[in-house]
């Protein structure tokens, strides 16, 4: 019965760190026989899981950075095994200091042992900081704003299971991080500094892949939900060209017509937020 009930497993295959050598085996996802229930999409375009009569709660994103349990090195998809030489050598004079703040952070954490919330959100903690010694080619700007924004999700997901430990606190503050290298992401892009051609799944979820408009619109959120509020002009203006972007990208505004699609619905949804808080209408 145990066996049936299970939730992951660990890979065949061997994984050989490539900062400092270890071996170890990676914790994977069973997504089949109804452990996955998809239930709805959020505004910040997160999917949802129902829990499982059989399996309970699943969080698919717990299982998906690669982190090696000795060094706590981590990245996304392939990047942990293309890390170039001279990231390399960085990641590694970095790993006494990672090894540190993740535990200040997360406390207890063991990578050997079945992925958690703790665990996993504590993975896109590692995974932020890693990508920030990868050259601009693996566009590694867009990848934190990503790994930051699914490190707030699950710390949403702590707080709820384990209230006024400060996870609320700590979520808030990974969201502005996301909100940072969103945007950040963009200008680097929109300037010819950083290419996004290396994100292959904008996410920002593991179901859907949103694309450059996502990514767009998921700026935009944040910007109204946590951009900075001391300075009233400056707010407005930035509201008001998201406001803009929104419009030319989704086709909003006076002329819009009813088009389907769960993005474009949340866009519309952003879009009237905007007004809302500008207090404009479209006429």
């Amino acid at each position: 019965m145990a066996s049936e009930l299970k939730i992951s497993f660990l890979s065949k295959e061997e994984y050989v760190c490539p900062i400092c050598g270890a071996v170890f085996r990676r914790e994977e996802l069973l997504s089949g026989s109804g452990r996955l229930i998809a239930g709805a999409l959020t505004g910040e375009l997160r999917r949802l899981y129902e829990p499982s009569a059989k399996y309970g709660e699943v969080f698919p994103l717990v299982y998906q950075i690669t982190v090696c349990p000795t060094c706590f090195f981590a990245a996304m998809d392939r990047d942990f095994f293309e890390v170039p030489k001279n990231a390399a050598r960085r990641i590694q004079q970095d790993e006494v200091g990672r090894f540190e703040d993740a535990h200040q952070i997360f406390a207890k954490l063991d990578f050997r042992d079945s992925r958690d919330l703790v665990s996993g959100a504590a993975s896109y903690y590692l995974t932020l900081r890693c990508y920030d010694f990868f050259p601009k080619e693996f566009s590694p700007t867009l990848k934190r704003g990503i790994a930051a924004l699914r490190a707030a999700w699950l710390l949403e997901e702590l707080d709820k299971k384990n209230p006024g430990q400060h996870y609320d606190w700590l979520a808030v503050l990974f969201k502005k991080k996301a909100l940072f290298f969103y945007t950040q992401a963009f200008k680097l892009e929109q300037s010819g500094k950083e290419t996004l051609g290396a994100v292959k799944n904008f996410g920002p979820d593991t179901d859907k892949n949103y694309a450059y408009e996502g990514g767009l619109y998921l700026a935009g959120l944040l910007t109204l939900k946590y951009g900075p509020r001391n300075d009233l002009n400056a707010r407005q203006e930035g509201l008001r060209e998201i406001k803009r972007t929104i419009a030319k990208l989704f086709g909003l505004g006076r002329s819009s017509k009813n088009k389907p699609g769960p993005l474009l619905e949340h866009a519309r949804s952003l879009y009237d937020a905007i007004n809302k808080e500008l207090n404009e209408t479209d006429v």
